[in-house]
């Protein structure tokens, strides 16, 4: 008997041990990850965005629709509600490790009809009353409420970094496309400076052709060239509506009525950043966090559903008064009362358990491939971004240089022919080279701007592992913390 009882006790033993909480997989090896990014940026420079660094391009018109955009965009709006289900669903699965009591009461009156020898009846009425007080626990032995309650708060915590990367989204595409407002309003600037300056010289041509000093295939020529700058204003002008509607909806109000203030992309020189360190980018970006999070969760529902091949043991307890009058109810000779306890193990249930282990263990295997596929993308966005940044700076260098020179050759070229010493085709393709080039240029420079958009949201738009690891939850139970970079990459 002392043996068999050894055995047991060793055998609960050692299903005890097998549903404790098991450590995450590793995703992340050290060898992985870069030792610095290959496109690094001139010394001296802010080597982390700020989470307003949108101040740094110098607009007081940007900052006051970043402002306007974080409190009243709705797509902030829906993540913000996700974020208050995730903890709904903490608190529900907090709620396993209390037990359940239920208080119960009840008043009753009956009638009874006996049948007497005569062939007569005889009618008893009684009155009955009740108090209960019932309660139940499951004992959570192995651990599966403890399982369940770590993979939700795992998963609120992933809700909670998920808003953060909507925010991220919301605030650059903010900024991306005001300025593309901006610049389609200088190209509309340009295209109709460059409508007027064709004019100038149809009105030249046409003087020339009245003194039959020019053909009228240079006439047809230039009106040709008026008519082909002033079909591309429209659609210029269309995309410029279609971004600022685009630009209300971001601030969370209709397009009617909206409107902003700038006119062009002059005086937005924003200011240079530099990454860091390859690995401090797994605490500065909040889609990796959101990835961490989400392979925590699964890896706690994984233990849930290991736990739940187990046997469920459950206690229970009742007590209470019962009566047939209201005036004795209360009265110790009412009492009644009951404990009990139950176990309750899993024969057969056609592979149900082991099916739905399979698919949590799935589950976590494809949430590791989305987190080392979401490190990976970040640390190309960085290289990509610190690649457009250098390169589009030179590019506006010599674009510049470019329209400098291309304005001077159309003045020379436009006075030449007026006093007859050049021919045309040298004034249109003097005018087409300046036009070329100022739109382009301006092109660029909206590059430019939005590639240090792109920048500073590939390293987390001025966010931190630590500014959102310790949120409230609605239950008494703090969060666990999410692995550190330190902690998920392993060597």
């Amino acid at each position: 008997m002392k043996k068999l009882l050894c055995f047991a006790l060793l055998g609960v033993s050692t299903l005890a041990l097998a549903a404790c909480s098991t450590e995450p997989p590793t995703a992340l090896k050290t060898s992985e990850m870069p030792q610095a990014f290959s496109s690094p940026l001139p010394e001296g420079t802010t080597s982390w965005p700020t989470t307003t660094w949108w101040a740094g391009f110098s607009s007081p018109e940007l900052t006051t629709l970043e402002t306007s955009a974080q409190q009243n965009n709705l797509d902030l709006a829906a993540a913000a509600a996700r974020v208050e289900q995730a903890r709904g669903n903490t608190g529900i699965a907090a709620s396993a490790l209390f037990p359940a009591v239920d208080f119960q009461s009840s008043a009753q009156r009956g009638a009874s009809s006996t049948p007497l020898a005569n062939g007569r009846r005889v009618v008893t009425t009684g009155n009955s009353f009740g108090l209960s007080l019932n309660a139940s626990y499951e004992l959570d032995f192995w651990g599966l409420a403890q399982d369940n309650l770590r993979a939700a708060r795992n998963s609120a915590q992933a809700a909670l970094y998920a808003q953060r990367v909507v925010g991220l989204t919301v605030t650059s595409e903010v900024a991306n496309t005001y300025f593309d407002v901006l610049a389609l309003r200088e190209r509309i600037s340009i295209a109709k400076n460059n409508l007027e300056a064709a004019k100038r010289v149809l009105a030249i041509i046409e003087a020339k052709v009245t003194n039959g000093v020019s053909s009228n295939l240079d006439l047809a020529q230039q009106r040709a060239v008026v008519a082909s700058v002033e079909a591309a204003i429209p659609n210029l002008e269309e995309q410029e509506r279609e971004a600022r509607y685009a630009l209300a909806v971001m601030q969370g109000r209709p397009p009617e009525g909206f409107d902003v203030q700038g006119q062009t992309l002059e005086g937005l020189v924003p200011p240079t950043v530099v990454p860091g360190i390859p690995a401090a980018l797994l605490a500065r970006r909040p889609d990796i966090a959101e990835a961490e999070a989400n392979l925590l969760a699964a890896h706690a529902n994984l233990d849930a559903a290991r736990a739940a091949f187990l046997p469920a043991i459950g206690l229970t307890g009742s007590g209470g008064y019962a009566s047939s009058a209201i005036s004795s109810l209360i009265n110790p000779s009412s009492l009644a009362w009951s404990i009990g306890a139950s176990l309750l193990q899993t024969v057969f249930d056609g592979g149900q358990k082991t099916s739905q282990r399979d698919v949590a263990q799935a589950q976590e295997t494809e949430l590791i491939a989305t987190y080392r596929s979401t490190v990976f993308n970040a640390l190309s966005d960085v290289e990509s971004s610190l690649g457009q940044v250098s390169s589009l700076a030179k590019q506006e260098m010599y674009t510049t240089e470019q329209v400098k020179n291309a304005a001077e050759a159309f003045r020379i070229s436009e006075l030449q022919y007026r006093e007859g010493v050049a021919d045309l085709l040298a004034v249109l393709q003097s005018q087409q080279t300046l036009f070329t080039g100022q739109d382009t240029l301006v092109q660029i420079k909206l590059a430019r701007l939005q590639s240090n958009i792109s920048l500073y949201r590939a390293l987390g738009g001025g966010w931190t592992v630590d500014t959102d690891k310790d949120a409230p939850t609605r239950n008494e139970f703090q969060p666990v913390p999410i692995l550190s970079a330190g902690d998920m990459i392993k060597g």
